[in-house]
């Protein structure tokens, strides 16, 4: 049974990007949890509403502020998760995107640096790009493209792992990073062009469900409480960077920066997501076929070996299981596209 270490002990924590989909979910356990909580968020993509039940909260603060200028604050740990991360979102700016990923971590790292702060880089799948190697292991270092439409998001969350570890090894600075895969559950935002939201809105308003390519490219989806725990967990795992090996992911190793994987092993494909959803909506639409967009990989699924060595973790909510909550939300919500 995994036992937490440090996490039991109330800490002064910020969440970047915390009225975000993730970042509300976490907020939220957090403050469950007995922590304070410093939401930080600039709200281009992250919404009031995900956050309004917890402003009456005596442990709970909001402050409006972008990444990419600096911010002082005093606190024991920061969970950087402020960034665009549906396509849609992060190509509508890609030159800000690129800040938000690069200035945002020496932004973040540079506070955690002066209060000496853990912090972790909420990373991505992404880093692996159009994967050649099945599953992702964290040793493998991906095959992306540099001058791509995802590249301002790609590359910037990879160069944001870059400055995290050279912080560490030049500043000692404690760091974790996180390679978060595909997450799912209430709260997305009906039109952020994701896969599950996109489904869901379309299918119940009765409209068509758009698969972009034939539906047999595969993601892997864990619900939102699955990660929010896999994110405390790690975060919680002690790291003493003054004894630093060369392994980093070698599990039981002490000092665990990372990077981990963090995502469900069971790959599914488009096509039956799609299905899925048609069947827990109840739902008269169709499934219709369009190009491909531009670096869309074909395969995306975590090797979590790792995380269930050294975490104690791996995800415990079925797909349909966390559809359906995902499904009564949008419903609740009277989500339309």
């Amino acid at each position: 049974m995994y036992s937490f270490r440090t996490y039991g002990r109330q800490k002064r924590i910020l969440v970047t990007g915390g009225a975000g989909f993730i970042g509300s979910h976490l907020c939220e356990r957090l403050l469950d949890d007995g922590h304070e909580v410093v939401c930080l968020d600039n709200f281009f993509t992250g919404i009031k509403d995900n956050i309004s039940h917890l402003l009456k909260h005596k442990g709970f603060e909001l402050i409006r502020h972008d990444i990419t200028q600096p911010v002082l604050l005093e606190v024991d740990w920061v969970f950087n998760l402020a960034c665009p991360a549906s396509p849609i979102h992060y190509q509508y700016n890609p030159v800000k995107t690129t800040k938000v990923n690069v200035l945002g971590a020496l932004n973040m790292l540079g506070l955690a640096k002066r209060v000496r702060a853990r912090i972790l880089q909420a990373s991505t799948s992404e880093i692996y790009g159009d994967p050649d190697v099945h599953p992702q292991k964290e040793q493998y270092w991906g095959n992306v493209n540099p001058i791509g439409k995802r590249s301002c998001y790609d590359e910037g969350k990879r160069v944001a792992e870059t400055l995290f570890f050279d912080y560490m090894r030049q500043n000692k600075v404690d760091i974790k990073v996180a390679r978060i895969f595909n997450t799912y559950g209430p709260r997305m935002r009906p039109d952020d062009g994701r896969v599950v939201s996109n489904f869901i809105v379309q299918a119940l308003s009765g409209k068509p469900i758009t698969i972009y390519g034939d539906g047999t490219q595969t993601r892997s989806f864990t619900f939102i409480d699955d990660m929010v725990e896999a994110l405390i967990r790690f975060m919680d795992y002690e790291t003493n960077v003054f004894e630093m090996q060369e392994d980093y992911t070698k599990p039981g190793f002490s000092g665990f920066p990372g990077p981990v994987n963090l995502g469900n092993p069971k790959e599914s494909s488009i096509l039956d997501i799609a299905r899925t959803i048609i069947k827990l909506t109840r739902s008269r639409s169709t499934i219709v076929h369009k190009k491909l967009p531009e670096d869309d990989p074909k395969r995306r699924c975590p090797d979590i070996s790792l995380a269930k060595k050294t975490l104690k973790w791996q995800p415990s909510t079925t797909l349909e299981k966390g559809l359906k909550k995902t499904v009564e939300y949008f419903q609740k919500r009277g989500a339309r596209s």
